[in-house]
């Protein structure tokens, strides 16, 4: 699983980095077939300051996404993985119940 982190008018601290890489690395156990993931990770300079994250993982023949806005990103990062988690049992499910085989 290729994981790359781009943050957005902001640079991002390595414990961040580290928190959203084990965040992500979790989503392992719903899906081994996880072929890359994309977390971009961006401010608003506005007054209440919206911290955005936004989390797209590509699976064969899929490709799932998630994005969720809090005032803090590691609660939006966990938000939403949570998301993906349940996107990516879904599919497995979906996956199981029409024979559908991995295509690497």
């Amino acid at each position: 699983m290729n994981i790359s982190i781009t943050a957005r008018k902001f640079k991002a601290h390595s414990t961040l980095k580290d928190f959203v890489t084990a965040e992500v690395e979790s989503l392992a156990k719903y899906d081994d077939s996880i072929l890359d993931v994309n977390v971009v990770l961006s401010f608003q300079n506005s007054s209440n300051s919206v911290k955005t994250a936004e989390i797209i993982v590509k699976v064969p023949g899929q490709v799932l996404t998630a994005a969720e806005s809090t005032d803090d990103f590691n609660k939006s990062v966990v938000a939403a993985v949570e998301k993906l988690s349940r996107q990516l049992q879904k599919f497995k499910t979906k996956k199981i119940q029409y024979g559908i085989k991995n295509e690497d």
